[in-house]
């Protein structure tokens, strides 16, 4: 790690992984790779979670109500979301809640929507369901990425599709849907009676103008039926501790998803997970709002300094910056050799679906140092 003095622990911790899992060699790279924050997190978290450590008493705990209150009472103030009718059900992660949903409400054959390039869990979790990935491609063009409605409307009026994976702010492009797009989407699969599993992870990290609108405010009257997922995890860099939420406004859905948990115990608590999640929607307000600043910076500095013929696909949300390297003209594996000798540890594009390749996708959420030096590397590479 020396030859990068901008890294701190969770970046030497980046590079451990990555190693272990065999994905870049032993090289000794920037490790821009993991959809993690590489900055100090909140001290109120830090200090909670060291607090509840201190007790001495690892046992049994009940999640008082004021657990779940934490995060209604933080997406009413950050997105002027009002909760009624609405419930919420823990789960230990995204994945469990898509592979508890897929298993119960659709059949071993049936098809399922997703718009790669889309997050790389998604596609693993449908095929081990036993049932069909259905690709509803993102169309690239000159204003970013855009939905194809009209494909949309075709492959979900097949019989077999049943299922919707919607991702917004959308990993890795970067969109956050408008109010209009989300609307076209519930109306469609409305129509065709396709439930949709909104994955609104990423819900707290919007930059301005942009706003995170939720998908049940959107499908307003479309009569769709849906779930979100959310939780602090990705807000507040806290995917090792935290549990999930699965969001819904469908009582027979939150039902199946409870008594599925309770029959194989996913929803056991975790004393520290206690502790970080009502700490972060209490008190993390403050260092989300500076976090947000830097991501911003950050994406401007990449915007302005990328070298030619490197660009940037306009970031509207998460921390994840999605980068074109088509005009280099190489191929997927050449590709992911010149980042390896250029210096850094990228998630490759064509992880994300063949519609991804000839991209990259490099975490922002880091010092402007590190960043300063990521680029830096391409310069030098190209």
């Amino acid at each position: 790690m020396e030859n990068h003095p901008a890294l701190g622990t969770s970046d030497a911790l980046a590079t451990d992984a990555a190693r272990q899992q065999g994905l870049f060699g032993t090289h000794d790279l920037l490790p821009l790779w993991i959809a993690e924050p590489y900055v100090p997190l909140s001290p109120a978290i830090c200090a909670a979670v060291t607090e509840r450590a201190h007790t001495g008493w690892y046992g049994y705990e009940t999640r008082p109500t004021r657990i779940i209150d934490s995060f209604w009472d933080w997406i009413q103030a950050r997105h002027s979301w009002n909760p009624d009718g609405l419930q919420a059900s823990v789960s230990p992660s995204i994945g469990t809640s898509i592979a508890v949903l897929l298993d119960q409400l659709t059949d071993e054959g049936d098809g399922v929507i997703l718009q790669p390039p889309v997050f790389t869990d998604f596609k693993p979790l449908v095929a081990r369901a036993g049932r069909n990935v259905v690709r509803n491609s993102l169309v690239y063009t000159d204003d970013g990425y855009r939905m194809d409605l009209d494909a949309l409307e075709s492959l979900a009026s097949q019989p077999s599709t049943r299922f919707m994976i919607l991702c917004n702010p959308h990993n890795p492009v970067g969109r956050v849907w408008s109010s209009e797009e989300l609307a076209n989407v519930a109306a469609v699969c409305a129509r065709n009676d396709v439930f949709v599993l909104v994955d609104e992870i990423h819900a707290d990290i919007v930059l301005p103008p942009h706003r995170f609108t939720p998908f049940v405010v959107a499908a307003e009257g479309t009569g769709v039926s849906w779930a979100a997922t959310h939780g602090p995890i990705k807000t507040f860099g806290l995917a090792g501790v935290c549990d999930t939420l699965l969001i819904t406004g469908d009582e027979a859905i939150a039902q199946t998803f409870r008594t599925v948990a309770s029959r194989f115990h996913l929803n056991r608590n975790n004393v520290f997970a206690l502790a970080a999640f009502e700490t972060a929607y209490r008190m993390g307000g403050s260092w989300l709002d500076r976090f947000l600043r830097q991501v911003g910076d950050n994406a401007s500095m990449l915007h302005t300094d990328l070298p030619h013929p490197l660009a940037l696909s306009t970031l509207e949300g998460t921390y994840l910056a999605w980068i074109d390297f088509r005009e280099l003209g190489l191929d997927v594996p050449d590709l992911a050799e010149w980042l390896v000798k250029a210096g850094l540890a990228l998630s490759p594009g064509h992880w994300f679906g063949r519609e991804g390749a000839g991209f990259a996708r490099m975490t922002i959420a880091a010092p402007s140092a590190t960043i300063s030096a990521a680029i830096r590397l391409l310069d030098a590479a190209t």
